[in-house]
């Protein structure tokens, strides 16, 4: 295993500014970087020759489950949905030639925008904008579901039939690879979950990670969504499970919330979770009666996510801050999602 960077410097700045200059029509140079995320997903990080600014995205250091993290298919699909009513940043480079860094990695221009991640950032809004931001949600998650895949090119990136049944196998053989003894028993949760599994009517390209702070704003208006981000787990499947995901972490005023949110969404403006899913029925014009079993295999899937990002950083595989705060996240969630099919029920 290559050795993990302690910071953006460590990356082989030298081979990355030759490799970058073959492939940009403006490159100045010398390259400086900086480690935007420490590999919570995939590392980020802002590139610059003191005038032109991009970011680069590289798969996890030491990553378990290294399929949850194939930047090749990231970056297609940024290129297929260009132009689309979804937007993304643009695919400048995706370099397969690991010698380079020593990683498969992707670049695209850096958006001016901002990231709203926790309840600060969304205490900051007016309760116009607050709303005017989770119209927008909608409407944006609509767009990419309303997507025909063989239009843009994406009609072999996933299989949709069995998609919800290979989802929560999937989740559950990372679960049982990745148990610690802190982890509470999860057996009942996915009991529960392969029992109450509905049957899938509406597919198409899914995002995997749709979410409030996965979305770019624009900094003159928070109401304007100006690019999605973190596309790594995109696939063909059911697209409610977009809108469960969404839904898990749309904390409610008076509700339980989300712990990795914590209440971001938890304020006067954001409408509440049923309003969110009623919004996206009547644009799409369908009918949402019951989406409890997504929210659900949302919480879980989070859990086994972070409990991904935990055992990094036991490993010592992670760099950045606020990694030890995730773990006590972990069981809650699984508990959530217990009460969550309560519901359903």
């Amino acid at each position: 295993m290559p050795p993990i960077p302690e910071t953006a410097t460590d990356l082989p700045l030298d081979s990355l500014s030759t490799h970058l200059a073959e492939i940009l029509p403006r490159f100045d140079g010398p390259l400086q970087a900086d480690l935007l995320s420490g590999g919570r997903s995939n590392p980020t990080y802002a590139l610059t020759e003191g005038t032109n600014e991009w970011i680069l995205r590289r798969p996890p250091y030491g990553a378990v489950w290294k399929s949850a993290h194939d930047i090749g298919r990231e970056a297609r699909v940024l290129q297929a949905l260009a132009g689309t009513a979804v937007p993304v940043p643009a695919v400048v480079d995706h370099c397969r030639d690991e010698s380079v860094i020593g990683a498969p990695f992707y670049v695209m221009p850096r958006i001016a925008g901002r990231t709203l991640r926790d309840r600060t950032d969304t205490e900051a809004l007016t309760p116009l904008q607050r709303r005017g931001l989770a119209k927008s949600l909608v409407s944006t998650l609509v767009a990419l579901h309303e997507i025909d895949p063989l239009e843009v090119g994406l009609g072999d990136f996933g299989r949709p039939d069995g998609y919800l049944e290979r989802q929560l196998r999937r989740w559950d053989q990372q679960w049982d690879s990745l148990r610690t003894p802190d982890r509470v028993d999860a057996s009942e949760l996915r009991r529960a979950l392969a029992a109450a599994m509905p049957t899938s009517t509406l597919t198409g390209i899914v995002h995997g990670d749709y979410k409030l702070d996965n979305v770019l704003v624009s900094t003159e208006d928070p109401t304007r969504i100006v690019a999605v981000l973190d596309w790594e787990m995109a696939t063909l499947g059911d697209t409610l499970a977009d809108v469960g995901f969404l839904l898990s972490f749309w904390d409610e005023i008076g509700g339980p919330h989300n712990p990795l949110t914590a209440g971001a969404t938890a304020l006067e403006g954001f409408p509440p979770a049923h309003e969110m899913a009623t919004m996206y029925a009547e644009q799409r014009d369908i009918d949402v009666n019951d989406l409890s079993w997504y929210v659900a295999f949302s919480n879980y899937k989070l859990a086994v996510i972070l409990q991904q990002i935990h055992v990094r950083h036991l490993r010592g595989e992670t760099r950045g801050e606020g990694f030890e705060e995730l773990g006590p996240m972990i069981n809650p969630l699984i508990e959530l999602a217990l009460d969550r099919l309560e519901e359903h029920r």
